[in-house]
């Protein structure tokens, strides 16, 4: 291992003292006890197929039990897609999008002579609120204080990798499609592929609700409200999609009820595109005739005429690590590895990191294919391994701590946040955790890999083996932390654009380690 990477641990590595070896027998038959006890009784509360793999930071075995047996990895993936993207790209690469055209201002009356389009780069961020990454309307700004106050012709959507459009992928089971964890991917992405509106009940019974908030902003004006307040408290509230993109609101919500929220995945991206540019225009007191524009052809090349940056990828992996982000896993791939094999590049990554290519399938970025396949040793490997190479430094910090994300039922029993860095993995026969924990004789690489009919009895017992290793545990140190990582999405995770009201949807929550904060509603399973 690196001298970098050993200074990355440096507080607890300066806790070693030069009596270590003597102590390593004592040390390995406390874990040998520890394990034992707890295998036991975790293989009675969750029976199934564990694959567990404990190690030093060397990337040691020093406890195991099937490390080497194929699981299905689930979440768990998103560890590898962060190293990937982090090595292709940079921590601080950022995802632009742009206004692109082609042409000049007419002094006078302020129109756009010439084309213009927009250039959306999956940019996972995008249009997801105020204060949470960059917004249509920060573009129409920019385009006003050019001097622009026209745009006439149609929207035309380009991306600067590939075709300007947001699919399902392949290798997602289509028993997941329309469901908000599972949207479509690609370049063009505002609010998560996702749309969310709050309703207020009207003035009294027998009358239209009212939209009251929305993201993207612009998207009510694609929702048709036929919903109606009813008296009382109780709420029954639907979005109904429409074919022509739209929703309709309808049931009812009680003249005495609190808001509510819905949201739905967005079926044609384009769509919603259009109804936010329109509304992001008007905002900047800029008029758009969307008619084809007759005149000269311009003859200059495309220019950018407006521009905004995502965070930094380090910032955003460390967002989608928290929240389990299934979405913004697979941009980060697409954004590494391209559109056409981003899964085979991510594979050839962990092989040449850990060494190790049996047992070893991924073919998405975020684990939600039931066809991924790792082994818990491989685990272990990457997590001691990556973090030596210059692309790994401070690597563990990208992973939710302890108390937060889909960590927060591990807020107790630790002396402090950050004493585990670790990832979640959870599908409907799958409860997984890989990640660091930080102890006083130096970090332990923890992968505990389960598959079977019992992943909420096998997470419980998860929990409790972190408790057990790591109740006297350390803080895992970084080396600093660099400016990438400031956040930039807020605090913890129940404050990230959370509405102070429910959120209503049909959708069923049991495969998935977290939805968006802004979508999270009592039926989040515990992760």
């Amino acid at each position: 291992m690196t001298l970098g990477y050993r200074l990355g641990f440096g507080l607890l590595l300066l806790g070693f003292h030069t009596g270590r070896a003597a102590g390593q027998a004592a040390d390995q038959q406390w874990l040998d006890e520890k394990m034992g006890s707890w295998h036991r009784a975790a293989s009675r509360a969750a029976p199934g197929h564990w694959g567990i793999a404990v190690a030093d930071e060397d990337g040691n075995l020093l406890w195991g039990l099937n490390p080497d047996d194929p699981l299905v990895p689930a979440s768990t993936v998103k560890v590898f897609t962060t190293g990937f993207a982090r090595s292709v790209l940079g921590g601080t690469a950022r995802r632009p999008t742009r206004v692109v055209g082609a042409g000049s201002v007419d002094p006078t009356t302020g129109e756009w002579i010439g084309s213009w389009g927009l250039e959306l780069n999956g940019d996972p961020s995008f249009e997801r609120g105020v204060g949470a990454g960059p917004t249509l309307y920060d573009l129409a700004l920019q385009l006003a204080s050019a001097g622009i106050r026209k745009l006439t012709g149609p929207l035309n959507v380009q991306s600067a990798d590939g075709p300007a459009d947001a699919v399902y992928p392949t290798a997602w089971s289509r028993h997941h499609f329309g469901r908000l964890f599972a949207p479509l991917i690609g370049p063009i992405t505002l609010n998560e592929n996702l749309v969310w509106i709050a309703v207020q009940p009207g003035a009294r019974p027998g009358v239209r609700p009212r939209i009251v908030d929305e993201s993207p902003a612009g998207v009510a004006s694609l929702v048709a409200v036929k919903a109606v307040t009813s008296a009382g408290r109780r709420s029954s509230l639907r979005l109904r999609p429409r074919g022509d993109g739209g929703w309709t609101l309808v049931g009812t919500i009680g003249s005495r009820a609190r808001a509510r929220g819905l949201a739905a995945v967005v079926p044609d991206p384009k769509i919603v595109l259009n109804a936010a540019w329109t509304h992001a225009l008007v905002r900047a007191g800029i008029a758009w005739n969307p008619a084809p524009f007759i005149g000269a052809p311009p003859t200059a090349t495309p220019r950018v005429l407006a521009e905004v940056s995502s965070p930094t990828l380090d910032s955003l992996a460390s967002e989608i690590n928290r929240r389990s982000l299934n979405y913004g896993a697979e941009l980060l791939l697409q954004w590494a590895g391209g559109r056409d094999t981003p899964a085979s590049q991510l594979t050839r990554h962990v092989e040449q990191i850990t060494g190790k290519a049996d047992g070893l399938e991924l073919v998405d970025g975020s684990g939600l294919s039931s066809d991924d396949r790792v082994t818990a040793r491989t685990f272990v490997s990457y997590l001691a391994r990556f973090p030596a190479t210059p692309e790994g430094r401070n690597f563990p910090q990208l992973l939710p701590a302890n108390g937060t994300g889909t960590l927060h039922r591990l807020a107790s029993g630790f002396p402090g946040e950050g004493v585990v860095r670790a990832k979640t993995g959870t599908l409907a026969r799958v409860a997984n955790v890989v990640g660091y924990l930080g102890r006083p004789d130096g970090v332990l690489l923890v992968a505990l890999l389960y598959n079977g009919p019992r992943p909420w009895a096998a997470r419980k017992a998860e929990w409790q083996l972190f408790r057990k290793l790591g109740g006297n545990g350390v803080i895992i140190p970084s080396d600093s932390l660099p400016d990438a990582l400031v956040p930039h999405f807020g605090g913890d995770e129940e404050t990230d654009f959370v509405p102070a009201w429910p959120v209503d949807s049909a959708d069923t929550v049991d495969t998935i380690d977290s939805l968006p904060a802004a979508l999270r509603g009592d039926t989040t399973p515990p992760k």
